[in-house]
């Protein structure tokens, strides 16, 4: 099994372990979902960022608040918030350059989704490409893999 499954399914296990049933994202609004990204507790913070890229495009009015995330003490907070930036696509513009700052992130996770995600916003995140070529060097296969993807995304 490579890292990536190994890590995905981690990422699973925990998340699932600590919802004991319904998720606690699971029905709510944008703006209670963002509400989540100021908790002082990381779990509901990454609950909520992970709640938001559940709504895909729909969580638009999130996007600075989830550009806000990237920068969060944990970890788990910045990599649910590049995935639901992702998620919602070429409307996340506005955070290009927050996921362009996170492809500096000390976390190999958050450099690969935060790769991803510029490569869902599509053209617009023009401006992170000579971020992404950095990427080019990094030490983790699956976060080069992801920066190329990205730059294939972004000029076609």
């Amino acid at each position: 099994m490579s890292r990536w499954h190994r890590f995905v399914w981690l990422l699973l296990l925990v998340t699932l372990g600590a919802c004991r049933g319904k998720p606690p994202y699971e029905g709510k609004s944008v703006a209670e979902l963002e509400a989540m990204l100021h908790s002082t507790d990381a779990t509901v913070r990454a609950q909520g960022a992970l709640g938001l890229s559940q709504l895909g495009p729909e969580a638009r009015a999130a996007v600075p608040a989830l550009a806000a995330a990237l920068k969060d003490e944990a970890p788990l907070v910045r990599q649910h918030a590049a995935l639901a930036l992702g998620k919602i696509g070429p409307d996340a513009q506005a955070a290009v350059p927050a996921l362009a700052e996170a492809l500096r992130d000390p976390e190999w996770q958050v450099r690969r989704l935060a790769a991803q995600a510029l490569g869902q916003i599509g053209a617009a995140a023009a401006p992170a490409v000579p971020a992404l070529k950095q990427l080019g060097r990094d030490p983790d296969t699956l976060v080069r893999k992801a920066a190329q993807e990205a730059l294939k995304k972004i000029h076609p």
